[in-house]
């Protein structure tokens, strides 16, 4: 497989998703070496969105991966992170369902959980609340005619 992965052209969520697959599929095969991941520099004189995403992600995951920004390597890039994969990440299911759980301390309307995640995709998003209801991590209560959703504080 190849070493670089470009993310040009995905908006933030979806660029997310395409790495942790690429990497999964990498580390699974047994491919441990470097991935140059090229997500531009923020042209518009930020950060960069992707850029910003990307590296809190990774941060994140730091049992899972190292990094480096490009900016501290000798090809001095922006626009460019150096990943060093240990194991895999979790999948992109995973990741929204920790999203959801940390949105629900607060009981919560479906509407309002999809409305707050849309840019998952509904599909995405209905997957996730099923899997957490079937492990009893998100429970549903009645108030009134609404049924919310709320972390089990219990788990």
């Amino acid at each position: 497989m190849s070493s670089e992965i470009d993310l040009h052209g995905f908006d933030t969520i979806a660029a997310i998703d395409v790495f942790v697959n690429y990497y999964n599929d990498r580390v699974k095969s047994g491919d441990f070496g470097n991935i140059n991941v090229i997500h531009g520099y923020g042209a518009t004189g930020g950060e960069g969105k992707i850029r910003g995403k990307l590296r809190s992600f990774l941060a994140a995951h730091s049992d899972c991966l190292s990094f480096q920004g490009g900016e501290n390597l000798d090809f001095h890039n922006l626009g460019e992170t150096v990943v060093f994969p240990k194991k895999v990440l979790p999948s992109a299911i995973d990741l929204l369902s920790e999203e959801i759980l940390d949105y629900c301390q607060i009981p919560k309307t479906k509407t309002k959980i999809v409305g707050k995640f849309r840019m998952h995709g509904e599909t995405k998003i209905l997957a996730s609340i099923q899997y957490l209801e079937k492990r009893k991590l998100l429970i549903a209560i009645i108030k009134g005619k609404h049924k919310l959703y709320q972390r089990c504080v219990a788990c």
